[in-house]
């Protein structure tokens, strides 16, 4: 086999690391450094790489000869339990590593099956929805018509994207799939006397399709100075929320739901253990819905109740929410530094499920349905509030990672 061959091949096997890699969620930083780590051991002496969202451009030396490649890989998705074995066959590679042995360990990933059947991934993503219609003032029949919408509208999220339909059209009838089932519920309850609130439900039984992956990477890209990746990928999480805001408008310009703020009960000792519990399952869920390992699952779970806990705490002392949120999203990043090389999985993995459950689901809902009745000015009140919010959850794990690692404080 000549020089230049083996230098295809293994360049070759290495973007395929990098497209599996962003295909499962990464960020495009972490794709670029995890490449830099195998490159020498596939015998590529020099490498230099533009990294995309569904593209990639990527030059190789060894001595005199290069070889360049670009490679397509399709629309991003979400897999914890993937992301974490590829990231761990890189770190664990050996000198000398062959690109056909590499190729077939990449393979292997590849092929291998969800962790859980949809149907279960569907049960959790119900009780992460009712979970949450809890945390945000739910009554029963609230929380039991986030929980059945929920689930609903995940299974059927799983089934239109097996078939391999475009991601925002999906998600704009996964979203008016589930917030319609939802305020279908809300009125045979109503009918037998148990009126949910509409406030707590409706976000909440369309939470699941909230894009915190890509929100979050496309922030830490940028930070690193990964500048194209991560105004894509921040573009696909921005399209992505207007494609389920467009699905819960259309429910709601049907259906005009009553805009009502939830009374939170006062805190208390039993309060305060019942939102224990919804924010661990909260979190739990929607570790399931990355394909997270148990072990994972159960600490995200951890996370997720000491983070948001924490969080509610400090808002019910009258702490501004938004800063509130930066203090609960900071600490679940700085325990998630010490809890990860435990669990062996990448960062995301950990983080983003655990803060999913803190999405300001009132204000949120507010927006939509008052951009969907034509209250502009009401409606960019609330969204606002919704963004700081939002930008605070994101901004408090990219501070963690200031505190704790210091390659984030440095420029290269």
């Amino acid at each position: 086999m000549s020089a230049v061959s083996s230098l295809d091949e293994a360049l070759q096997a290495l973007m395929r690391l990098g497209s599996l890699m962003l295909r499962a969620g990464s960020a495009a930083f972490r794709v670029r450094e995890w490449m830099e780590v195998v490159a020498p051991r596939l015998g590529i002496e020099r490498l230099a790489v533009h990294i995309s969202v569904d593209g990639m451009v990527a030059t190789g030396w060894r001595g005199r000869e290069h070889a360049t490649f670009a490679a397509d890989h399709g629309p991003p998705g979400i897999d914890a339990f993937r992301l974490g074995a590829l990231e761990r066959l890189a770190r664990d590679s050996k000198p000398d590593l062959t690109p056909q042995a590499f190729a077939a360990e990449l393979d292997a990933i590849f092929a291998a099956a969800p962790l859980r059947p949809a149907a279960m991934v569907a049960l959790a993503v119900g009780v992460a929805s009712g979970a949450f219609a809890y945390l945000n003032g739910g009554n029963p029949a609230g929380i039991l018509a986030a929980f059945v919408a929920g689930g609903f509208g995940q299974y059927l999220r799983l089934l239109l994207l097996r078939g391999r339909l475009n991601q925002f059209a999906v998600t704009a009838l996964c979203a008016a799939a589930a917030s319609g089932l939802y305020t279908i519920a809300a009125m045979l309850l109503a009918g037998a006397g148990l009126p949910p609130l509409g406030a707590a439900g409706f976000i909440a039984a369309a939470l699941f399709l909230v894009p915190g992956f890509p929100l979050v990477a496309s922030l830490l890209d940028l930070i690193q100075h990964q500048t194209v990746a991560g105004l894509v990928r921040l573009g696909y999480a921005f399209f992505m929320l207007l494609a389920a805001a467009l699905g819960l408008c259309v429910v709601a310009a049907i259906v005009p739901p009553d805009i009502v703020d939830a009374s939170l009960p006062s805190p208390d000792a039993a309060t305060y253990l019942l939102r224990a519990v919804a924010c661990f399952l909260g979190g739990a869920g929607f570790a399931i819905l990355y394909n997270s390992s148990t072990r994972t699952v159960l600490a995200v779970g951890g996370l997720a109740l000491v983070g948001n806990e924490l969080r509610l705490a400090l808002h019910d002392h009258d702490l501004a929410l938004p800063l509130a949120t930066l203090i609960g999203s900071l600490t679940v990043g700085l325990l998630a530094s010490w809890v990860r090389p435990h669990l062996h999985e990448p960062r995301m993995a950990v983080t983003v499920p655990a803060i999913i459950i803190m999405v300001p689901g009132i204000y949120s809902f507010q927006a939509v349905v008052l951009f969907a009745t034509g209250d502009a000015i009401g409606g960019l009140d609330a969204a606002v509030l919704a963004g700081f919010v939002l930008g605070a959850m994101a901004v408090g794990l990219a501070a963690a990672r200031f505190i704790t690692q210091r390659k984030w404080r440095l420029e290269a």
